[in-house]
């Protein structure tokens, strides 16, 4: 017996070849993709306007699967974390960020995350697999349904960024499949330069990213030397500094209208001196860059400090008067665990990491 197809896995155009296949019309696609993300029906007997036989034909061809809530927590700032089941031994976590001026929903991409940064909790975890496109978007599907936009049709997530659990390019088709699902008027209708993903710098997604979707860049950077580098990204030693910049030169020219994120977190003693300030003014020299410096978040067992405000603003000083946009980041859900680098999830490790060799992350 054939299994069923999940309709969250189907992008827009994979759900229109997959209804052609069936000897359905294309418009088929356009109304299940309009129950699913403009309504949030998944009952088809509530899909109204397909035809009865249609959709029982169809009851023995699709599911509609998504992770399950586990749990959630509400921080004091507002902040929410779902803990997602996606299988029956791992969960994952997604953050919802309200901002009087937008609300952010911070989604995962793997299970554990297999870069072991030095300073990240979710690379203690482990690795276990990638997820699939239904258990990406449906972390913005079910924050939407747990937030009340399907019965408000007001919108709440105005932003999505790709900063979760795990290395969004070492799982390049299913995010970008998920992506499609937040742009595409038939999915969540979210403008490209709404949508943010963040990477330790896998050179060769960054230019497959070009091709695909220009969205917004992040680059999780956290080190103005190779030799530093090396130490807290892990994988900078696959793809040093002068490689990384060159890709993401070509990154700023192919959406030249939008600069590159570079994210910094300040580790006390560590990369936070004023020489390293300068360090980094001369390694972005070129790129369209705003830098996002971030005040380290503890987490238990880990050997870091978070650098005292004084040095931070110091800090940040040097890049503003080096002509760079700079910002501090504020600090939100970190009474929950739901701050940079601290989400964790439950995770089955199958390993603790990957190799860090250019034959591993291209595969």
């Amino acid at each position: 017996m054939t299994a069923a197809t999940n309709l969250f896995d189907l992008n827009p155009a994979a759900m229109r070849d997959w209804f052609a296949a069936l000897g359905e019309k294309p418009y088929r696609a356009t109304q299940v993709l309009k129950w699913l993300y403009h309504h949030g029906v998944t009952d088809l007997d509530r899909m109204t306007d397909l035809a009865r036989d249609l959709r029982v034909r169809l009851r023995d061809l699709v599911c509609f699967t998504l992770p399950e809530i586990h749990s959630s927590e509400v921080s004091a700032d507002g902040t929410r974390k779902w803990l997602l089941r996606v299988d029956t031994q791992n969960c994952v976590e997604t953050v919802f960020i309200p901002e009087p001026d937008r609300g952010t929903l911070c989604v995962s991409s793997q299970v554990g995350c297999p870069l072991a940064c030095s300073f990240c909790a979710t690379g203690k975890q482990g690795f276990s697999r990638n997820l699939g496109v239904a258990e990406i978007i449906g972390q913005l599907w079910l924050a939407n349904r747990e937030l009340g936009y399907f019965d408000q049709r007001q919108r709440i997530i105005s932003n999505v960024v790709l900063m979760g659990m795990g290395e969004p390019l070492l799982n390049f088709d299913n995010v970008a499949e998920a992506v499609d699902l937040m742009l595409d008027d038939l999915g969540f209708s979210l403008a490209r330069k709404r949508v943010t993903l963040s990477t330790a710098g896998v050179v060769p997604g960054i230019y497959k990213l070009a091709e695909r979707h220009r969205i917004c860049l992040a680059v999780s950077l956290h080190a103005p030397t190779d030799a530093l580098r090396d130490v807290l990204v892990p994988i900078n030693r696959s793809y040093p500094l002068r490689e990384l910049m060159e890709a993401c030169r070509h990154y700023a020219r192919a959406d030249s209208d939008e600069p590159i994120t570079f994210e910094y977190v300040m580790l006390d003693g560590v990369n936070d001196s004023p020489e390293q300030a300068r360090q980094l003014v001369r390694l972005l020299s070129g790129i369209p860059a705003k830098v996002n410096l971030i005040p380290f978040n503890p987490f238990p067992g880990v050997g870091y400090a978070r650098s005292p405000k004084v040095t931070i603003d110091a800090f940040r000083d040097i890049l503003i008067k080096a002509g760079l946009m700079t910002i501090t980041r504020k600090t939100r859900g970190d009474d929950i665990h739901a701050a940079c680098g601290q989400l964790t999830g439950m995770v089955k490790a199958r390993k603790a990491t990957i190799q860090h060799s250019r034959t591993a992350q291209t595969r």
